[in-house]
């Protein structure tokens, strides 16, 4: 089981770092109605002078993702909504497919993505459908966006768009929401994959958590119900551990009243369905930003620890790189298997602002692997980037990494450092 990708960018468009709305073609705005057209589109291409796993030895490859369709609400007597949204994406890959080997470079797919409705009021909003289901930065539940192509099983394939990972709503949900913006509010929620890669869980849940000035504290729970095994590649999918599972974690994130200051920690811990071992997994994170200095550079560290045999479950990309991929190579290419198990990882993020529309950025990485698998080893990496607001309709991001094993493993026969590079493309209408 590899880790589950999350990095399709959809309406943060590169998360944290740069903050640009959604964008969408209004149709139908008078009296409370409204109907949008909605489009984006993602393009990557990519380069690897390692392999772990693809057959080429220094693999090039190309992936994109493209997203369509309607959103609307119509607003009742009362002051409530009732809301919709209707898309389909379009993904493939071209090239030699990704470096470990789990798309090919021939993979194309287009199908319904998002298909939900609901109610909301000021207080409350109920949804059913087909959705993206996030709870805090994605630590343990940010979408279901694990995206293989026809590299380990045919019968795996999302599309092929790995790294973009279009696809990430669950295929049945039904999410209630009680509160307002501040203050107590509570996620009760339920879903259901239909990700095979994934063991085709059903889970339910429920998130309480406080906002404030200072920050939010939460508490979350999730209990695995079933998996619907299929069996593909001697089982390494099937996921057993989940049904009957249990993860509980209590969290914070916020400047504790201190402006310039982050701060962002979560404990979680896990009881497996299948009678493994529990297992823990927690991180401490802190930053500053230097507001007075020219650019308005930030630094931020941050410790993470996980168990062998925790489950890194539905994780993702969230409020920039480096959450929850910890490096480029390491967690989507070099790991052979879920990054966020079995590994202690210290990171420090620099970031700078030279203009409005342009940010830049270094990223760290020391992986200390606890697992003693043949696959992995420890390493470090190292991720340079920049994300640059061209206008309203296009965004460039190119990043440049280079992962260094320790030692050699049974993916890759050396110890040479990998230079690694991707440039994106976002254009939203």
């Amino acid at each position: 089981m590899r880790l589950q990708k999350g990095h399709y960018l959809s309406s943060l468009l590169l998360a944290a770092t740069i903050s640009t709305p959604g964008y969408a073609l209004n149709l139908i705005d008078k009296e409370g109605d409204q109907l949008n057209l909605d489009i984006e589109a993602i393009f990557g291409t990519f380069s690897s002078d390692q392999s772990y796993g693809n057959a080429d030895s220094s693999p090039q490859w190309q992936e994109a993702a493209i997203k369509y369709g309607f959103s609307g609400h119509t607003t009742l007597s009362n002051n409530s909504q009732l809301y919709g949204t209707i898309n389909a994406l379009t993904t493939g890959a071209w090239g030699d497919g990704e470096a470990s080997g789990t798309t090919l470079g021939d993979e194309r797919q287009t199908r319904f993505e998002e298909v939900y409705g609901g109610w909301r009021n000021d207080m409350v909003d109920f949804s059913i459908g087909s959705q993206i289901v996030t709870i805090g930065d994605g630590f343990i539940l940010n979408d279901d966006a694990l995206n293989f192509g026809n590299g380990v099983d045919s019968d795996l394939n999302r599309g092929g768009a790995y790294w973009l990972a279009g696809r990430k709503a669950f295929d049945k949900t039904a999410v209630l929401k009680l509160g307002g913006e501040t203050g107590l509010r509570t996620d009760l929620f339920w879903f259901e994959s239909d990700n095979k890669a994934q063991g085709r869980p059903e889970m339910a849940g429920i998130n309480v958590e406080h906002v404030s000035d200072i920050g939010t504290f939460g508490a979350f729970y999730l209990k695995g119900l079933d998996t619907d095994p299929t069996g593909i590649a001697g089982g390494n999918f099937d996921n057993l551990q989940r049904d009957g599972q249990e993860t509980m974690s209590v969290r914070y994130q916020g400047n504790a009243g201190v402006e310039n200051l982050f701060l962002s920690a979560e404990f979680a811990t896990q009881e497996q369905g299948n009678n493994s071992a529990d297992a823990d997994a927690w991180y401490a994170e802190a930053g500053w930003t230097f507001a007075d200095l020219p650019w308005s550079p930030s630094v931020n560290y941050r410790y993470s620890t996980f168990d062998k045999g925790y489950d890194s479950l539905f994780t993702g990309f969230n409020r920039g790189f480096g959450t929850w991929f910890q490096g480029e190579v390491w967690a989507n290419y070099s790991a052979a298997g879920p990054g966020n198990t079995g590994v202690d990882v210290h990171h420090v993020g620099v970031k700078a602002n030279p203009t409005d529309t342009l940010t830049l950025g270094a990223l760290y990485f020391d992986f200390e692997d606890t697992t003693g698998r043949a696959e992995r080893s420890d390493a470090r990496e190292v991720n340079l980037y920049a994300e640059w607001v061209v206008n309203d309709h296009l965004i460039i991001s190119p990043l440049l990494g280079f992962y260094t094993p320790d030692s050699k493993t049974s993916v890759v026969d050396n110890t040479d450092t990998n230079t690694y590079f991707q440039l994106l493309a976002i254009v939203p209408f």
